[in-house]
């Protein structure tokens, strides 16, 4: 599957320049086109589908000069096959006009990265290519790398050896045997796209790789899982759903 493409429609270019970066972070999303105005962004729509490669969502800001965000909206839900809409603003005011023109999110400036995650979840649901196979989602995200810069030289970690990663804010910290490495993704999003590959949420600011838990340990209520020689905090809300996962992957003949 190639990943949806879209367009984000922002007049400010820094929102603008924020909003691609995040999108193309996350895996769902195969091409990110950018307009200025809703007039370029019209131009850029008429040309995909004379192309024959309709964007699919549109990630639209409101008050832009010339053609605001409403009226775009409003347009393109009279398209024979509407490409997705998500709103992407600093003003609540226009939440009616979302519901009136079936937009798939409204999303508040600043953007949060779990927001805007939950919103392409949203639009990768309603795509007809959505019905990927596990194992093909499993592939893609255990043959992931990610790009991290290291006194200059860029190095490439691959998503099957981070045992486990912490937040740092809108950042992420990825462990792994021989060290760690911050990158500028959000856990939020690193849990969306390593699931499949067996990455869960233990607490809200770590993500661990269940084939690299070593021990789980249950004491007085509190939860805690070893990976190395590091412990992490399981939170009460996941230590159920751990437990249970551990157990059905130590069954014989699974073979995960």
């Amino acid at each position: 599957m190639a990943g949806l493409r879209v367009l984000a429609v922002d007049d400010e270019q820094p929102a603008l320049e924020d909003l691609a970066y995040l999108l193309r972070a996350d895996s769902r999303i195969g091409e990110v086109l950018t307009a200025r105005d809703g007039a370029s962004a019209l131009r850029l729509l008429d040309r995909a589908l004379a192309e024959g490669r309709p964007i699919e969502a549109v990630f639209l800001d409101i008050r832009m000069r010339g053609l605001d965000g409403v009226v775009l909206g409003r347009l393109l839900a009279q398209f024979a096959r509407p490409p997705r809409v998500v709103f992407v603003t600093a003003y609540e005011e226009h939440a009616v006009d979302a519901f009136e023109i079936k937009a798939e999110d409204y999303l508040l400036k600043p953007v949060r990265p779990d927001r805007l995650a939950e919103a392409i979840r949203r639009v990768h649901a309603a795509s007809p290519d959505a019905a990927e196979s596990d194992g093909a989602a499993r592939a893609a995200a255990e043959g992931e790398t990610i790009p991290v810069e290291l006194g200059g030289v860029t190095r490439f970690v691959a998503s099957t050896d981070v045992r486990y990663v912490e937040a740092q804010g809108d950042y992420a910290r990825l462990h792994t045997s021989s060290g760690s490495h911050l990158v500028r993704i959000p856990l939020a999003v690193l849990e969306d796209r390593w699931g499949a590959a067996g990455f869960v949420r233990v607490h809200r600011s770590h993500l661990v790789s269940v084939k690299h838990i070593d021990e789980l340990h249950l004491d007085s209520g509190r939860c805690t899982v070893r990976i190395g020689d590091t412990e992490i905090p399981v939170s009460r809300r996941h230590t159920r759903e751990l437990r249970d996962l551990l157990v059905r992957r130590a069954r014989p003949g699974r073979g995960e």
